[in-house]
């Protein structure tokens, strides 16, 4: 049997890996065998997914963490190749841009085994980001690449990719496929909403977490300045990263904002389904966001889903808390459609039918 190693090690990969790797185990065509690499550690950011989502629980967990880029990269890539080695795969699968993607194709491409990255074609154009410097590598390296968009498949186009060995399909947005799945039952499984006793489209929903952010003080605290100055006319729930919340501590930092401990995937589906918008710095959650129709104002001077700003599904603020304020007053005046489909249908699926026709040529 054809054989796939599955390398992951951030929340969102957990979330589009939930989707591909229940349709491998529904048609039992190929084996997967799933890396965590351990970068997100915390039980809040990386274990309650795997019990919530029903992942196959991982083969390999490496425990590598809380290191500087190239420290964890070199470890990641000595682990994982030592892995690669033993289980001999047909192809590697990496999702988005993290230093476990990076690792994972590396290792692979320097032992010839094939390189599958779901979410490729994505840019911000920001190399100052270490997510883009992971994300163009990748691409590069890949065999098999898999674009959510067409903004996603034109970046490759202008970089030359028609002129590599490589294929580019434009599959939509895997996440896209995990929200509609889970939301039939996240009800069900979360009781954050009653808990924090929220009412429906009463409260602001925000994450911070970006190194571009945490990393740089000015920025960090305009942002959560922003956010206080919103919570005099709307709660704001922070679902804080444990980055954010070691960089607040230690700089003695607090902010009249609603913080609370990372949550799970299905407390996150109910409080985007009942807030009234989202402030993020994550890629992930602007389009969860859109998703759950909901706008979102995005803390970065980019973003890689450059579709939601064009179409006004999301703003730009930057860390500009007047920009910040503005948006929000901008979005209570608005009605937004969110019958526009951006992003696919039955991702996963196609995703699935693509590799198994890669791998069995």
């Amino acid at each position: 049997m054809k054989k796939i190693v599955t390398i992951l090690g951030a929340r969102p990969q957990f979330v589009k890996a939930a989707v591909l790797s229940r349709i491998i185990a529904e048609n039992n065509d190929f084996e997967e065998v799933i890396i965590h690499t351990g970068q997100h550690y915390d039980a809040n950011m990386s274990d309650i997914f795997f019990s919530e989502m029903e992942i196959p629980v991982p083969k390999y967990n490496l425990d590598i963490n809380g290191l500087s880029h190239g420290v964890m990269t070199g470890q990641m890539m000595e682990k994982i190749e030592e892995v690669l080695l033993y289980e001999k795969p047909d192809a590697i699968v990496v999702y988005g841009d993290t230093n476990s993607t990076i690792a994972g194709a590396l290792s692979a491409k320097k032992l010839d085994i094939k390189v599958v990255h779901v979410e490729a074609g994505l840019r911000s154009f920001n190399m100052k980001m270490p997510e883009e410097i992971n994300r163009i590598l990748t691409d590069r390296i890949s065999d098999l690449l898999f674009c959510p968009t067409d903004t996603a498949v034109h970046n490759l186009i202008l970089e030359g990719f028609d002129n590599f060995d490589i294929q580019v399909i434009k599959s939509g947005d895997i996440m896209k496929d995990a929200v509609e799945y889970y939301s039939g039952f996240s009800e069900e499984k979360s009781e954050i909403i009653s808990s924090l006793k929220l009412q429906d489209r009463s409260f602001v929903l925000a994450t911070i977490h970006r190194q571009e952010n945490t990393d740089d003080l000015a920025k960090l605290k305009t942002i959560f300045e922003g956010l206080a100055l919103l919570s005099k006319q709307i709660k704001v729930v922070v679902p804080l990263h444990p980055r954010t919340h070691k960089i607040l501590k230690k700089n003695n930092l607090s902010y009249n904002v609603e913080i609370i401990d990372p949550v799970g995937y299905f407390d996150m589906l109910e409080l985007l389904k009942h807030c009234l918008l989202v402030i993020t710095d994550s890629g992930g959650l602007q389009k969860e966001a859109f998703f759950n129709k909901k706008p979102c104002i995005i803390v970065r001077e980019e973003t890689e889903w450059t579709e939601l700003v064009e179409r006004g599904f999301a703003t730009l603020a930057g860390s500009d808390k007047v920009k910040m304020l503005e948006a929000f007053q901008n979005y209570n005046n608005l009605t937004l459609d969110y019958t526009i489909n951006l992003y696919g249908n039955q991702v996963g699926k196609s995703i699935y039918e693509a590799l198994k026709k890669s791998l069995f040529v």
